[in-house]
């Protein structure tokens, strides 16, 4: 038996950030506004003759072998996948994941990353695919390896794809597909990789720290950001795409004056040029 599953990353149109817990239980009506794009995270389950767990990453190209699930050191390396294989108790196969995203490229190709093997192994387990199981499976074995708090939007467009609000409620968290063309959206955006690798866990880290300090800059920040990603879906739903562009835009500025690291030389002069080429927003 061989299984293989995918889940796609995503682009943050609005409201990023505000979506790590604890941040929007502070910011009432809190969402985010994301699209699943088709560049894809994979995930592929082997039997194995000989009863060992085998863990590859073609991405960093590095493999991890053991005897049995508990001998994998979740602290070492592939600690991600080490953890996803103990979790799930996966003995006598090879795990193999790649990504078609590069590493740290900011559209959640770790997530998707994990949202695929969390499938993938539920299925060599013979496990109903339960979403709610699935994606808190995946969130919390993320945060742990990372060592910091995850948001929570990523997995919804890995999980169920399409164009959605992300509704972060005290009692629950809600995705509200919006009635959107995909093939209009995809027409009006173009997206551009710096080629350098961000770390958005240590710059989150740094910015929800601020924010339970009480640091006010901060706290007016994300209610711009959640005021501009409620309009956002209002506009989307008409649709009304100078509307997007132009929200999309003010939440870049608001977003970049959250913490230094948010934006680059090389990524602003690369917004110069799209907004000199005609580019509503960036």
């Amino acid at each position: 038996m061989r299984i293989e599953c995918s889940a796609p990353t995503r682009i943050d149109l609005a409201g990023g950030t505000i979506d790590i817990w604890p941040l929007y239980l502070f910011h009432d009506q809190s969402l985010t506004v994301n699209v699943a794009i088709s560049l894809r995270a994979h995930a592929r389950i082997e039997p194995r003759d000989d009863g060992r767990v085998e863990l590859r990453s073609l991405d960093a190209n590095a493999i991890v072998s053991a005897a049995r699930w508990p001998e994998l050191d979740g602290g070492g390396e592939l600690s991600l996948l080490a953890r996803l294989a103990r979790h799930h108790r996966l003995d006598g196969a090879t795990l193999t994941t790649r990504g078609e995203s590069p590493a740290g490229a900011g559209i959640a190709g770790s997530s998707a990353l994990t949202v695929a093997a969390c499938a993938a192994l539920a299925r060599w387990n013979n496990q109903p695919i339960d979403a709610d199981h699935l994606l808190h499976v995946a969130m919390n074995v993320e945060c742990q390896t990372l060592g910091v708090p995850a948001g929570v939007q990523d997995y919804r467009p890995a999980f169920y794809g399409g164009i959605a609000a992300i509704d972060l409620r005290v009692d629950r968290i809600d995705r509200i597909a919006l009635d959107v063309d995909p093939r209009e959206l995809e027409q009006r955006i173009v997206l551009a990789y710096t080629g350098a690798p961000r770390r958005s866990g240590t710059n989150n880290w740094e910015i929800i720290k601020r924010h339970i300090d009480g640091d006010g800059h901060v706290f007016d920040c994300f209610e711009r950001i959640r005021d501009t990603a409620n309009e956002l879906k209002r506009a989307l739903g008409r649709p009304d795409w100078d509307a997007v562009g132009r929200l999309i835009a003010v939440e870049w500025e608001n977003r970049k004056r959250l913490a230094p690291g948010v934006t680059t030389p090389a990524i602003d002069d690369l917004i110069a040029r799209a907004a000199a080429a005609g580019a509503a927003a960036a």
